[in-house]
């Protein structure tokens, strides 16, 4: 029977438990969200996947959605360790790998770390980070993520809600932004520790080491889209495809462009 919304599924993993969504058949892809959301981020591409022939797992990284947190101040080194425990437990043996921006950094790790288990990788984002964006972050975002606390009237709900809408410039409706502010807020690791995993990793060198077939996919839109940019000059090998306008949300502001552009790379790269 095909369900119209991917089947929820847990595996036992390395810091516990580890949840994902899976819908369709074929070759599977592994789905690394950004931060701080959850697997949820993929809803409107799952079976625009599955169309196109593909598995496509969302996995929730330890400490977003419904995953047990790594101990201490996470990694994306650590929010990669997860992906045996999902293949697995679905009996999968490999997989192409999809991370968007943290999670692309953390799928970049995982194509490193288990290379007899990852086809084919799509870092989707890139963020190559310079130590001047670091000193930045740390500077200005950093101190607000880490004084995010819970206020009354749900104050702290609508400052993320008018957040989320003012980068979504009009073109996500606003049930959607709302589901965005409770993936925001509704796993177990600090608010702080999806960001700050991402600005203390240096992905430059380790993309340089990826043995895998590579797309780098971007759009116009995205405020990292110079970073991209810059990852297709470093790294001329590397498919590269770039999708026109949207932003962070890319996945929702263009869900059907976006999946054709994720299974022309699978399928070039043999991943059929």
């Amino acid at each position: 029977m095909q369900h119209p919304w991917p089947r929820r599924h847990y595996a036992d993993g390395p810091f516990g438990q580890v949840h994902f969504q899976v819908q369709g058949d074929g070759p599977a892809l592994l789905m690394f969200h950004q931060a701080p959301m959850t697997s949820g981020q993929f809803d409107n591409v799952y079976a625009p996947l599955a169309a196109h022939g593909y598995c496509a797992i969302g996995i929730d990284m330890p400490g977003f959605g419904l995953s047990d947190p790594a101990p201490g101040v996470p990694t994306v080194t650590d929010y990669a360790q997860v992906i045996p425990a999902v293949l697995d437990a679905l009996g999968i043996g490999q997989a192409a790998l999809l991370g968007h921006h943290t999670g692309a950094l953390a799928a970049t790790e995982g194509a490193l770390a288990f290379p007899d288990r990852i086809a084919a990788l799509i870092v989707n984002g890139p963020l190559l980070v310079s130590a001047q964006d670091r000193q930045d972050f740390l500077d200005n975002m950093h101190q607000w993520e880490l004084g995010f606390a819970a206020r009354e009237h749900a104050g702290h709900m609508a400052e993320l809600f008018d957040i989320r809408d003012r980068m979504a410039e009009g073109t996500v409706p606003h049930a959607r932004i709302s589901d965005y502010v409770v993936q925001a807020l509704m796993g177990r690791g600090a608010f702080w520790h999806g960001h700050n995993a991402a600005f203390m990793y240096d992905q430059e060198p380790r993309l340089a080491l990826v043995r895998q077939p590579v797309l780098v996919l971007t759009n116009s839109g995205d405020m990292i889209f110079d970073h991209a940019k810059r990852a297709h000059a470093l790294f001329p090998h590397f498919a590269f495809a770039a999708l026109e306008g949207g932003g962070v949300d890319i996945v929702d502001q263009q869900p059907e462009a976006w999946a054709d552009e994720v299974a022309q790379f699978l399928r070039d790269a043999g991943w059929k």
